[in-house]
């Protein structure tokens, strides 16, 4: 991208065929083009004086206010790109004070599972992945980014926030369709061609949903299983967060392993925080939770994998079965 000041020298066709969402500054500042053939600043310069004063700006005001739209228009192109290799967390100590004797590195692309009781401290170190502690939350637990201690701006960043969280509850309030709501998304991301990005993430939304839905589908009308599988898109495709955390997915009412592959396809850390067998045995690790700590990490074994194909083809049954009862059908014993 040309710096500021060399834009305002290029004619308004050529800005906006180059740059489309520079058509967000003349739209905000109320000012109307009537000839796209004149640069940006031969425009501005011929903006009548009674129309500058209305808005409380001389013509200089309103070219650095172009600049400063455009310069921070470019840093947030440039912030969507933020991606790490990886995160390590370094043990601290759990609710009865037993260290935790942990350094568990967790690359982009694996799918790690977190077990233990209810109160047993899940949500904890889930705020300290989030938080990027550095010893200073109850747990004493430290986050570390590509191996190193990450920037201490980081942690109050909107840019570089490390987690997307997908809860168990995703209650929509905003009056507005599907189709508009994810262009939002998109335009506030940069993303080029928002039309082509709409239909993609609603294309697998409905791979996960039950119940399909579409572009001009209300929000609100949306059903806590297609509002879940619609964020699970949304976050695969436009979310820059380098992690994912799900919350009980298994409660979700959509397809879990489909939402899972297309996480991981999309080359994020999904951390799961689950009490489903069948979610727990398709991570690459899992981390057992006690006390408030950290008491163990396991790798997911060959047996286990196995079992885990037991366990899929059940799941494959009670699926179909799921979707012949919502049909209205009946089951029988020869299914």
């Amino acid at each position: 991208m040309k710096d500021s000041v060399s834009l305002e020298n290029l004619i308004i066709e050529d800005l906006l065929r180059i740059y489309p969402y520079s058509m967000e500054f003349f739209n905000i500042n109320g000012l109307p083009i009537d000839d796209v053939n004149n640069t940006v600043k031969d425009y501005i310069t011929s903006l009548p004086y009674v129309f500058l004063e209305d808005m409380g700006l001389n013509q200089e005001d309103l070219l650095k206010r172009f600049r400063a739209f455009m310069s921070r228009m470019k840093d947030i192109g440039e912030e969507r790109t933020f991606s790490i290799r990886d995160i390590t967390i370094l043990g601290g100590r759990g609710k009865n004070e037993k260290l935790e004797e942990i350094e568990l590195k967790i690359s982009m692309g694996e799918i790690i599972c977190i077990v233990g009781p209810t109160g047993s401290g899940k949500s904890r170190l889930l705020a300290d992945i989030e938080w990027m502690a550095q010893r200073d939350t109850p747990t004493k637990r430290q986050i570390l980014i590509d191996g190193s201690v990450p920037p201490r701006d980081w942690r109050f960043s909107v840019e570089h926030r490390l987690v997307a969280q997908l809860s168990q509850n995703m209650n929509f309030v905003m009056d507005i369709c599907v189709g508009d709501f994810i262009k939002l998304h998109a335009q506030s991301r940069m993303i080029d061609d928002t039309e082509d990005k709409t239909r993609e993430i609603i294309f697998h939304a409905n791979e996960l949903s039950g119940e399909r839905f579409d572009l001009n589908t209300p929000l609100t009308s949306l059903s806590g299983g297609q509002s879940r599988a619609l964020m699970v898109a949304d976050t695969a495709f436009l979310s820059t967060s380098p992690i994912v955390l799900i919350d009980e997915i298994e409660n979700a009412g959509i397809h879990r392993n489909k939402a899972l592959e297309l996480l991981v396809g999309q080359n994020k850390i999904v951390l799961i925080a689950t009490h489903d067998p069948l979610l727990a045995l398709m991570g690459n690790k899992r981390i057992v939770i006690k006390n408030g700590g950290i008491q163990k990490v396991i790798e997911t074994t060959s047996d286990e994998k196995r079992c885990l194909i037991r366990l899929t083809e059940i799941d494959n049954v009670l699926i179909r079965y799921r979707e012949i009862l919502r049909n209205g059908d009946l089951l029988d014993d020869n299914m």
